[in-house]
């Protein structure tokens, strides 16, 4: 129990910070947080420790989160893209017309990436919202570490080529 207390104490910000840039809610960030620790805890006898403990625990966060969408009938419309938009937009806060970019370039992020097939969205988030390292990426996913890279810079080129096409970028 003790080690478990270490690790909720050691890992919760990060888990916390992951889950909000998902769904940009506090309260449901603190949720999803305590969810995602539950099932952690009911699941620590299973972690073998052939990865990362964030890289396990984001995983399970991921689920969560993937759980509470579909519990509550939301799709992908229901994450924050405004963190992605922000990674294609820099320098747009307080020039209207420019916030107005980054809005339209968020809804065309959200439209590309629920065109895109599953294993493309699962790297992208993680890549980005868990700010994971391919490594950690492809152990989350069962997947190599070079597949991770391959797939996040596919679906990172299919991202830019959609949003050079519509916004001139």
């Amino acid at each position: 129990m003790k080690q478990f207390e270490q690790l909720y104490r050691e890992y919760y910000p990060r888990i916390f910070s992951f889950i909000y840039k998902l769904c940009r809610d506090f309260s449901l960030t603190e949720e999803l947080t305590q969810e995602t620790f539950l099932q952690a805890f009911k699941g620590f006898h299973k972690f073998r420790g052939n990865c990362e403990v964030f890289t396990w625990l984001a995983a399970i966060a991921k689920h969560t989160f993937y759980k509470y969408l579909r519990k509550h009938k939301l799709g992908l419309d229901a994450i924050s893209l405004d963190y992605l938009a922000e990674t294609y937009c820099i320098n747009t806060l307080g020039d209207p017309e420019n916030e107005l970019k980054r809005k339209m370039v968020a809804e065309a992020v959200r439209r590309i990436i629920n065109g895109i097939p599953e294993k493309y969205r699962d790297v992208v988030m993680l890549r980005i919202y868990g700010e994971m390292s391919f490594n950690q990426v492809a152990q989350a996913l069962n997947i190599s570490e070079n597949s991770a890279k391959v797939i996040f810079f596919r679906a990172k080129k299919m991202l830019m080529e959609e949003i050079k096409n519509e916004f001139g970028l």
